[in-house]
This record gives structure tokens, sequence and C-alpha cells, in this order.
């Protein structure tokens, strides 16, 4: 009896198109590389990629790590990214992206939750040294066995990657390549706090279909991506529509305009993937022009409640697919209207990708919950890693089953259009770009201030939200939050003003 054939993996795939075109240009680093780590800037075509690849898959064997182990990474965007994780999936390791606005708190708490034996991360990213970050959450996370970097002045105890595929090591074991096994465990913040997001494989090459497919990305094309990788939205909008297309990735680390449109124009870039509101603020100075080789632009929205008010896409050499991202719990996405550049009206029930074309396989579902809320369902959502916590006290009766992911956004259907609204984003949760957290924080972290001090998120049209503090002494507040191991978000609240206000 013939055994199933196993779903791909995301190495399975770049294997594929190195078997096809070894020297076809594969990956790109950020034009600016050289002052966002101190590296030099590299263009590795697939059989070069293939070779780094397998020289940090040996040095992850040779370092002790087995098969289905996590390993946290923390790299800009870089293809030091790119090849981490593919190297991490080559030999069945599981991978824990972590953001890069988080520091040693978080990165602690992450860390244990999720019993990594390894983090990545490089020496310097825009001068900050996160060597340091990762050496001291380590220390405190118990389950960590091996620490590595790329970069220069690695501190004592951090091997570094870059030897690593120096040496060229071709130690390797066998690993079944299959889509249903785990592939990465990323993190989101709901009402309950923290959670942890595992996912397998398929879910994330689903998320990438859903797209490619709706935007219609043409094969072999050239992809500028410009939003941050470290979370399922941002490795499905990098790496995965990569190995999808069979084409090139130039990376840019967000967020720089003048070097990223130098960058677009260098590679003839067709396809222009990064947060919605910059790619529309392109649009308004006049993308046409400024990017002729653009083709399709993929527009990411970290508050997806803004899209419906957003202004009309006028690029029509270049259209936009607006995808609308609720957390870690998924996405899903809705080219814009050709006649006008309005968004599309997006309605309840199954979506298909493409979106308007009879019989295109289904990419998830979208319905509204009993309490007024938006859920999804399909391949990419991780249902269970949303399920409600069982009632307390009825720890041994198993809750009603549940294959939907309540998102918490509030939503409602327009009895008129059949359409769906969202209208409001999860209550008690503050975003900052795509940092988000519980808002009671604000409020503790303003107690360990002491008295006098005041920290408070106002409403930001772009970002969602920002952040402003006051204190007796700023430079003091600054200090103290630095100690805590706080993301540099929390502590430039407190940043000197000379006008004395909030802003």
């Amino acid at each position: 009896m013939t055994q199933p054939i196993a779903s791909p993996t995301l190495d399975t795939l770049f294997k594929r198109i190195l078997v096809r075109q070894p020297e076809a240009l594969a990956l790109v680093d950020p034009l600016n590389k050289q002052r966002i780590t101190g590296q030099t800037r590299k263009r590795l075509t697939y059989a070069q990629a293939d070779r780094a690849i397998s020289a940090i898959a040996a040095h992850f064997i040779e370092s002790g790590l087995p098969a289905n182990s996590v390993i946290a990474v923390q790299l800009p965007s870089t293809v030091e990214f790119a090849l981490t994780v593919l190297a991490a999936h080559r030999v069945g390791l599981i991978v824990a992206p972590l953001p890069l606005l988080w520091r040693q708190a978080e990165l602690t708490v992450a860390l244990n939750r999720t019993a990594a034996r390894a983090i990545v991360t490089s020496s310097k990213i825009d001068g900050v040294s996160y060597a340091d970050f990762a050496m001291n959450a380590a220390a405190e996370a118990f389950s960590i066995r091996h620490v590595c970097g790329f970069g220069d002045d690695l501190p004592e105890g951090m091997a570094s990657l870059d030897q690593a595929t120096l040496q060229d090591s071709r130690t390797s074991r066998s690993v079944i390549q299959d889509g249903r096994k785990a592939a990465m465990i990323s993190f989101d913040v709901t009402s309950e706090g923290l959670r942890p997001v595992p996912r397998a494989h398929f879910s994330l090459i689903a998320g990438g279909l859903a797209m490619s497919l709706e935007s219609d990305l043409a094969q072999g094309a050239t992809i500028m991506s410009a939003f941050a990788p470290m979370s399922f939205a941002g490795l499905c909008s990098s790496l995965v529509t990569w190995l999808l297309s069979s084409g090139t990735l130039v990376l840019h680390h967000p967020f720089d305009e003048e070097v990223l449109e130098t960058q677009v124009n260098d590679h003839a870039c067709d396809t222009l993937i990064a947060p919605a509101q910059l790619a529309l603020r392109l649009d308004e100075h006049d993308l046409s022009a400024r990017m002729p080789s653009l083709r399709n632009v993929i527009g990411l929205w970290r508050a997806p409640e803004q899209v419906a008010a957003s202004a009309a896409w006028t690029a029509q050499h270049a259209p936009l697919t607006d995808v609308y991202l609720f957390g870690e719990a998924g996405h899903f996405c809705a080219r814009r209207n050709a006649e006008d550049g309005s968004p599309a009206p997006i309605r309840p029930g199954p979506h298909g990708a493409p979106r308007d074309v009879p019989g295109a396989s289904i990419a998830g579902d979208i319905l509204l919950t009993p309490k007024g809320t938006l859920g999804l369902r399909g391949p990419m959502v991780p249902a269970a890693a949303y399920a409600p916590l069982p009632p307390p006290g009825d720890t041994l009766i198993a809750s009603a089953p549940r294959d939907f992911a309540d998102t918490e956004y509030a939503a409602r259907i327009d009895r008129a259009t059949g359409t769906i609204s969202i209208t409001a984003p999860p209550s008690g949760i503050m975003a900052v770009g795509g940092y988000r957290f519980l808002a009671q924080d604000l409020q503790e972290w303003s107690r360990r201030l002491g008295h006098g001090a005041l920290l408070t998120a106002l409403p930001d049209r772009l970002s969602g939200h920002r952040l402003a503090g006051r204190a007796q002494d700023n430079a003091r507040a600054r200090d103290a939050l630095t100690e805590l191991g706080l993301n540099p978000l929390m502590v430039e609240a407190f940043r000197d003003r000379t006008n004395g206000t909030l802003t």
C-alpha cells in the first residue's frame, strides 16, 4: 500500500527551487546593512544560500540541539534571518521569532514559556547590543543551553554563526520533512495576557498562499519585503511568499524611505510588501513615477479596523491588496477595487484565494461570534491556541470543542449590504505599530516608578497608539525602566520634551 505524500515544509519548497535554478538570485540584503548590523551586504544565489543553510544547520546539530527542540530567533530583516529559519527547519527545530522591541523582561518570559534550548541574535542592531540582551535573558532561562549570533565583538560564551558558515561543515541528520510538524511558536497578546501560538509548516504555507494568490503574485517575482519578519504575518509576507514565487527576496529593515526607493529601483522589484499605511503614504507621493517597476503592492494592516476608512489607492499600474492582520491568530486578504481603488467589501463565510474567482481554494472562513467579535477559521488558524480556558474548579470536564479563533476585534454585519465591519480593536489591549500589550501593564509600570509618575497611551492614526509619560525626573524614570528590562517604547515615553506636555 502506497504511503500518502507528506505535505511540504519551507525547506522542501526551498530545495525544489534549488534543483531547478541553483544559480538564480535568491536573497538580497538591505542597502544600509552596514549601518544596521555593521556587517557587509550580501547577495546570495540559491546554491550559495543552500551552502550557508547547511553550515548553520550543521552547527545546530554539533551544538547538541535535538530535533523538535525550540530555538528562539531575534534578528533584523537581513539574509541571516532567512538562513537561520531555514537551517533550523532543515534539522527539525521549531523557531520562536522574537520581536526586536523585546528586551530582557519579555525575552526571559518567552524563553521560559517555550522551554527554548537556544537563542540566535545579532551582535548589534541599529547600534544597540542585542548580544547582551540575549546573554542576560539566557542567564535567567533554565532551558537555554546554547547562545549564538552573527556579527563582530560577540561576548564570551556566544558562538559565532558567521564562523560556522565559513567552516562549511557537512554534519547532517535524517529528518522527515512533513508539513504537519511544528514549525514556529509566535507570541500574541490577548485579554488573558501573553499567549504562545504554535504552528505547523502547512499553516505557515497557507498564510503565504492567501497573500500570494489574492494578490496574483507572479512566479519568479522580485519581492521587496519591508515588513518586520518576527511574527506569523512577517514570516508569511517575506519567507513564505518568496518560496512560493520561486523568485528573489530583497529585504528592507524598516524603515528608511529613501533607501527603500533606491532598493526597489536598483533591483527592478515588481512587488512591494509593506505596512499598509506606509504603502498609502508612498501612493500619495506619486509611487507610479518614483517606482515604475512595481506591478503589485501588498499592504499589511496591523489595525484592521482602519481599512474601511482608508484613502483610495491611485497607482493603477500596481494594484493594492489589503491584508487584515489579527495579531497571531491569522489574517485574510482582499484586493482593492480596480475602478476606484476603494477597499473591497468583506462578507462573512468562506473566502477563496483569489477571493472573486469561482471555485478557488478556500483560504479561510470569517464569522461573527455570539459576543459580537470577529472569528477566524481555516488552515492557517491555530484554533486550539485560542480555545477558552476551562472553568475554574471544573478542570476534569472537557470544554466544548471550538474550531475557530476569536480575534477579540469588535465587529458587526451591515443588514443592508451583508458586509462585515470591524469596529474596534480588542478591549484592554494597546498596540503601538506591531507591539501589543495589556492596558493594565501601563498602570503597573507607573506604580513601579513611584508617586507622580504617569504612563499613558494616546490614539495615533498611523500606529494605533503612541506612548507618553511624565515623571518628576524623566531621566531617572528612563534609567529605572531600562533596569527593569523593558522595551524602548516604554523607556522613551519619558523622553524630555521642551514644551513640558504629553506628546
